[in-house]
């Protein structure tokens, strides 16, 4: 079933081009939420002292002025992508007084929807309109949902493996075309497979009783400030998180079949009007509550656990740059924060995924049917709530198999990938995380969602008290980290310049902000 992977590698190796595989280029961007020392979600903005979230390229923020985000450039080398990582949150935590960044994916303590400020940009138009799209957001889907914080794991082959790579597959395409359409490849496979992903590293088993409100559930109680399912393993990634689980009921799913039908799929969500939203309306009382009623109001709001990305150019819609430039690297979104690390993140997870994505690229990959989409959301459900229970069967072409065997089979389909990566190595570190996640499969207990359900058993914790300790340990932790002064210098540099270019897009305004998203949208 994984020969092709087998085949493939063979074909790199014999061509002395193996190393092609070490060479990739991977970015992080980590979400957190700025909470008070009680854990209540903070009502402050977002600290002038980081800068412009508008135009700051390594310290942002996401839906909420609560919700901050890190970005690192991508890089070839692993532990410098980490490193960047932690002196950005050093820089932060010196700025954050004593708040708190918390330490798990799923939020604590909520009282409401107006309890979340929406994240504010200032007054230019691309600042409105990035604030405006995000109140559409809490419209059409609630705020509680939006602070969710996840990982997102940027991937990218480099330069140039795609030539090396189009040779061996005797293919007379475009470059562009054949890179594209190899992502779109390694696209679908991430969602046929993508359910390993919240299995060996879903961390959001539990939520607060306030994360829900007065909403009906079926999930249990750990106690009384506490649910959670007793095999989940992400939370995040099920009914209650991040997902488009209303597509069906507007009538919408993106199409992955190649670059075309997805950019063609997403313009025709972009451009059709959905009676639901509507209602909510575009411009009540002189101010806008959505950028549009469209299905979709911008690319973004198609929540999926993957992405086709491009970098766009000045104020390039997101689609006409991956229509002119093709797919420049892929977004992996199903990652949950690590509570155990103060990054989030740890260097074995992101050696596995590197892995991983190599074997989707490499594993066959035809087009995916009605059926199988169909199966892909269904497995990942089921993991999300169940993925831990002894005997869970997941749907693979219309027939049941375990996770764990079909898990094994995936891992073993990406032993050589690991092996090939060592080599000149000093530690085989790929394999050996391979073999810790072959454990894990093994023995659901080792997976970090059994081991908070474990802790907080054992210290007789709700979430609540066990995510606000471990934050509390971050903060102590990085408290005694320092920046050198060239560390310190560049990061208050960056501050300054991303304010200095808010104010310098704020007077280069002329439009009003009506004619600002005509012209946005009128981008083909």
């Amino acid at each position: 079933m994984y020969s092709l992977v087998d085949q493939r590698l063979n074909s790199l190796i014999n061509a002395h081009q193996q190393d092609l595989l070490k060479d990739a280029k991977i970015g992080l961007e980590r979400e957190a939420l700025r909470v008070a020392a009680d854990g209540n979600l903070v009502q402050t903005p977002h600290p002038p002292e980081l800068g412009s979230p508008l135009t700051h390229p390594w310290i942002t923020t996401d839906f909420s002025e609560a919700l901050i985000e890190f970005i690192t450039p991508p890089m070839s080398d692993m532990g410098k992508v980490l490193e960047f990582l932690r002196e950005s949150h050093i820089f932060a935590y010196d700025k954050l007084s004593q708040e708190l960044l918390w330490a798990t994916s799923m939020p604590c303590i909520l009282a409401g929807e107006q309890s979340i400020p929406i994240a504010n940009y200032g007054r230019s138009n691309a600042g409105m309109m990035k604030r405006v799209y995000r109140r559409g957001l809490g419209y059409r889907y609630g705020r509680v949902m939006q602070v969710i914080a996840g990982i997102h794991f940027n991937y990218s082959m480099n330069e140039s493996f795609w030539p090396v790579f189009q040779s061996l597959d005797k293919n007379s395409d475009l470059l562009k075309d054949f890179t594209s359409s190899a992502y779109f490849g390694m696209i679908r496979n991430l969602q046929r497979y993508g359910w390993i992903v919240p299995y060996l590293f879903g961390a959001s088993p539990t939520v607060c009783v306030s994360y829900l409100g007065d909403q009906p559930t079926d999930m249990e109680h750990f106690d009384d400030t506490t649910y959670y399912y007793p095999y989940a393993t992400s939370l995040r990634m099920g009914g209650i998180g991040y997902q488009n689980n209303k597509e069906h009921e507007i009538g919408f799913k993106a199409c992955y079949h190649s670059l075309d039908d997805y950019i063609s799929s997403l313009t025709r969500a972009i451009e059709t009007p959905c009676p639901k939203y509507e209602k909510i309306g575009v411009i009540v009382n002189g101010q806008y509550r959505q950028l549009n009623a469209n299905l979709l109001q911008i690319e973004n709001e198609y929540y999926s656990t993957v992405r086709p990305k491009q970098v766009p150019s000045n104020n390039e819609k997101p689609i006409l740059a991956l229509n002119k430039r093709g797919v420049q690297y892929v977004e992996l979104r199903s990652l949950d924060i690590n509570a155990h690390s103060p990054l989030g993140v740890t260097e074995p997870q992101l050696r596995f995924l590197e892995a991983f994505m190599v074997f989707c690229l490499l594993q066959r990959s035809p087009p995916i049917s009605h059926q199988e989409s169909r199966e892909i959301d269904l497995n990942l459900g089921l993991t999300a709530h169940r993925g831990r229970g002894p005997s869970l069967r997941l749907q693979r072409h219309g027939q049941a198999i375990t996770l764990r065997k079909w898990a094994d089979e995936i891992c073993d389909a990406m032993q050589g990938i690991c092996e090939l990566l060592d080599r000149g190595e000093n530690k085989s570190l790929y394999s050996t995380v391979l073999e810790s996640q072959r454990e894990a499969i093994k023995d659901a207990d080792r997976t970090p969602s059994a081991i908070m359900i474990a802790e907080m058993r054992r210290n007789q914790e709700s979430f609540h008290e066990f995510a606000k300790r471990l934050s509390r340990q971050n903060l102590q932790y990085f408290k005694t980290q320092h920046l050198s002064r060239q560390q310190e210098l560049f990061y208050s540099q960056e501050s300054q310049k991303s304010i200095h270019k808010q104010t310098e897009i704020e007077q280069a305004d002329e439009l009003s902000f009506a004619a600002y998203l005509q012209r946005y949208f009128a981008q083909s």
